[in-house]
């Protein structure tokens, strides 16, 4: 017992801070801790070098905890009692804390709701007629608006989804070659390949998020225009727009199936060149 007592009081008067690597010798004033199981040369350390540490781990959290990078052991961290005010001031800031986040989640969500009950509102009354469109929503249950006009937006969204342009497309390289018609239409449309070049696929980028929640917004604004230009002669707005929508989907998807099967015709016949070699001067 006396040759571990001796060793532990050397130990103690060997004293080495771990942060700054200063000694008993290089400052007698400083204050030491052993806060964790660590032994040696990692055992000591100054209270004020801990204390910076443990400031540069917490980032600012006074309430977070850190732990002994060797053994992994918590440091045990006390603070002088709290005033009754500054003790409410605390844990109302706490609590502040815990809500916010909770709190910009409700905002964020509750105002993607109202936007959504406004488009649905003008997308009504646009694609109806503004005078119908608002008779419509007058008679209408609250609660019914209140769930409906936001599915609008989200149906839109979803109906942009759908990419039935990929299937036609599908249908089109399976079978072009044995409908000759399509190559007195398309030339070069049913050629053979060399390779099958690889595709992008749906949403791998944000451009392409952001081209359908775009594209399916504005739908029912071009639905209208495209409606009144070519089917003039129907009176009824609703009937327009439908006539319109459906045949800007078709004539825009037959333009990007053809698109799309161009650039893949492009990529299956594209060639590496060799390396030009430089000559010697």
């Amino acid at each position: 017992m006396a040759e571990d007592d001796a060793v532990v009081l050397q130990q103690n008067l060997d004293r080495n801070c771990w942060v700054c690597f200063a000694t008993d010798d290089d400052d007698h004033t400083a204050e030491w801790v052993c806060p964790c199981r660590c032994r040696g040369s990692t055992k000591w350390v100054h209270q004020a070098c801990l204390q910076r540490w443990v400031d540069e781990k917490q980032r600012g959290n006074s309430t977070a905890r850190v732990a002994c990078p060797q053994c992994n052991a918590e440091y045990l961290i006390v603070f002088p009692k709290l005033g009754p005010v500054v003790y409410v001031l605390d844990l109302a800031d706490r609590l502040v804390s815990k809500a916010g986040p909770f709190a910009a989640a409700g905002i964020m969500v509750g105002s993607i709701y109202w936007t959504a009950v406004t488009y649905g509102a003008v997308t009504v009354m646009q694609v109806v007629g503004h005078k119908e469109g608002l008779d419509v929503m007058e008679r209408a249950d609250p609660l019914f608006l209140l769930i409906g006009l936001p599915t609008i937006p989200v149906m839109l969204i979803l109906g942009k989804m759908i990419r039935w342009e990929d299937y036609v497309l599908r249908l089109w390289r399976k079978y072009s070659n044995k409908l000759q018609i399509l190559n007195s239409i398309f030339p070069g449309i049913g050629c053979p390949v060399p390779r099958i070049p690889a595709e992008a696929s749906p949403l791998a980028d944000h451009v392409s998020a952001t081209r359908i929640l775009c594209g399916a917004l504005v739908f029912p604004t071009i639905a209208t225009i495209v409606g009144k230009l070519m089917f003039s002669s129907v009176n009824s707005n609703l009937q327009r727009t439908i006539l319109g929508g459906i045949a800007f989907v078709a004539i825009k998807g037959a333009f990007k199936v053809y698109f799309k099967q161009q650039q893949y015709m492009r990529q299956a016949h594209r060639k590496i060149l060799n390396f030009p070699e430089q000559e010697d001067a």
